[in-house]
Protein backbone atom coordinates (compact mmCIF):
# COMPACT_ATOMS: atom_id res chain seq x y z
CA UNK A 1 0.00 0.00 0.00
CA UNK A 2 1.25 3.62 -1.17
CA UNK A 3 2.37 5.97 2.09
CA UNK A 4 0.13 8.94 2.57
CA UNK A 5 1.76 11.54 4.65
CA UNK A 6 0.82 15.47 4.55
CA UNK A 7 3.13 18.45 3.87
CA UNK A 8 4.52 20.29 7.46
CA UNK A 9 7.53 22.62 6.08
CA UNK A 10 8.42 24.21 2.65
CA UNK A 11 11.94 25.58 1.96
CA UNK A 12 12.92 25.97 -1.56
CA UNK A 13 12.85 22.77 -3.37
CA UNK A 14 12.96 21.11 0.28
CA UNK A 15 9.47 19.84 1.99
CA UNK A 16 8.98 17.80 4.66
CA UNK A 17 6.24 15.87 5.35
CA UNK A 18 4.80 13.43 8.04
CA UNK A 19 3.09 10.57 8.51
CA UNK A 20 5.59 8.91 6.85
CA UNK A 21 6.53 6.48 8.81
CA UNK A 22 7.10 3.26 6.25
CA UNK A 23 8.38 5.26 3.37
CA UNK A 24 12.01 4.00 2.34
CA UNK A 25 15.56 5.94 2.16
CA UNK A 26 15.25 7.09 -1.93
CA UNK A 27 11.55 6.52 -2.39
CA UNK A 28 10.33 8.55 -5.31
CA UNK A 29 7.40 10.23 -4.18
CA UNK A 30 4.45 12.56 -5.67
CA UNK A 31 4.13 16.30 -3.63
CA UNK A 32 1.06 18.29 -3.82
CA UNK A 33 -1.94 18.32 -5.14
CA UNK A 34 0.24 18.71 -8.86
CA UNK A 35 2.11 15.79 -7.85
CA UNK A 36 5.42 17.07 -8.20
CA UNK A 37 8.01 14.39 -8.45
CA UNK A 38 10.12 14.04 -5.66
CA UNK A 39 12.75 11.96 -3.44
CA UNK A 40 13.31 10.67 -0.03
CA UNK A 41 16.28 12.00 0.90
CA UNK A 42 16.23 11.50 4.66
CA UNK A 43 13.76 9.78 7.69
CA UNK A 44 13.05 10.46 11.04
CA UNK A 45 10.58 8.67 12.78
CA UNK A 46 7.56 9.29 10.61
CA UNK A 47 8.43 12.71 8.93
CA UNK A 48 10.27 12.37 5.31
CA UNK A 49 12.77 15.01 4.54
CA UNK A 50 12.22 15.13 0.63
CA UNK A 51 13.91 16.47 -2.54
CA UNK A 52 11.37 18.31 -5.10
CA UNK A 53 12.58 18.10 -8.45
CA UNK A 54 10.21 20.54 -9.74
CA UNK A 55 9.37 24.55 -8.41
CA UNK A 56 7.98 24.10 -5.25
CA UNK A 57 6.06 27.53 -5.83
CA UNK A 58 2.44 27.13 -4.80
CA UNK A 59 2.47 24.10 -2.54
CA UNK A 60 1.22 24.34 1.00
CA UNK A 61 1.23 22.99 4.32
CA UNK A 62 -1.28 20.31 4.63
CA UNK A 63 -1.30 19.03 0.70
CA UNK A 64 -0.63 15.64 0.53
CA UNK A 65 2.46 13.60 -0.43
CA UNK A 66 2.24 9.84 -1.74
CA UNK A 67 5.08 6.87 -1.81
CA UNK A 68 5.27 4.97 -5.24
CA UNK A 69 7.03 2.06 -3.49
CA UNK A 70 10.09 2.63 -6.24
CA UNK A 71 13.46 4.37 -5.65
CA UNK A 72 14.30 6.84 -8.72
CA UNK A 73 14.64 5.32 -11.92
CA UNK A 74 14.22 5.70 -15.65
CA UNK A 75 13.31 3.00 -18.25
CA UNK A 76 15.47 2.03 -21.29
CA UNK A 77 14.88 0.40 -24.98
CA UNK A 78 15.05 1.39 -28.04
CA UNK A 79 12.68 4.27 -28.12
CA UNK A 80 15.82 6.18 -25.71
CA UNK A 81 17.42 6.70 -28.70
CA UNK A 82 17.21 10.00 -30.09
CA UNK A 83 15.36 11.08 -27.25
CA UNK A 84 16.54 14.58 -25.50
CA UNK A 85 15.30 14.21 -21.85
CA UNK A 86 15.25 16.39 -18.57
CA UNK A 87 16.81 15.09 -15.35
CA UNK A 88 13.56 12.82 -14.11
CA UNK A 89 13.35 11.13 -17.98
CA UNK A 90 10.70 13.49 -19.15
CA UNK A 91 10.94 13.97 -22.94
CA UNK A 92 10.82 17.33 -23.77
CA UNK A 93 10.08 17.20 -26.92
CA UNK A 94 6.69 15.51 -26.00
CA UNK A 95 6.60 18.23 -23.07
CA UNK A 96 6.88 21.42 -25.51
CA UNK A 97 3.89 19.80 -27.63
CA UNK A 98 1.55 19.26 -24.49
CA UNK A 99 2.85 22.58 -22.76
CA UNK A 100 4.49 24.81 -25.27
CA UNK A 101 7.85 26.47 -24.54
CA UNK A 102 7.63 26.38 -20.76
CA UNK A 103 7.14 23.43 -19.25
CA UNK A 104 4.32 23.64 -16.17
CA UNK A 105 4.91 21.79 -13.19
CA UNK A 106 3.63 18.03 -12.66
CA UNK A 107 3.39 17.77 -16.45
CA UNK A 108 4.50 13.81 -17.06
CA UNK A 109 4.13 11.84 -20.12
CA UNK A 110 5.58 8.27 -20.85
CA UNK A 111 9.47 8.65 -21.20
CA UNK A 112 9.65 6.14 -24.45
CA UNK A 113 7.89 4.88 -27.37
CA UNK A 114 7.52 1.16 -26.02
CA UNK A 115 6.72 0.14 -29.69
CA UNK A 116 9.74 0.80 -31.23
CA UNK A 117 12.35 -1.95 -32.39
CA UNK A 118 15.81 -2.22 -32.63
CA UNK A 119 17.30 -3.73 -35.59
CA UNK A 120 19.09 -6.35 -35.11
CA UNK A 121 20.91 -9.11 -37.26
CA UNK A 122 22.11 -11.72 -35.52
Amino acid sequence: MAVQGRIVWISGPAVKADGMASAKMYETVTVGEAKLIGEVIRLTGDVAFIQVYESTSGLRPGEPVTGTGNPLSVLLGPGIIGQIYDGIQRPLRELSKASGSFIGRGITTTPIDMSKKYHFVP
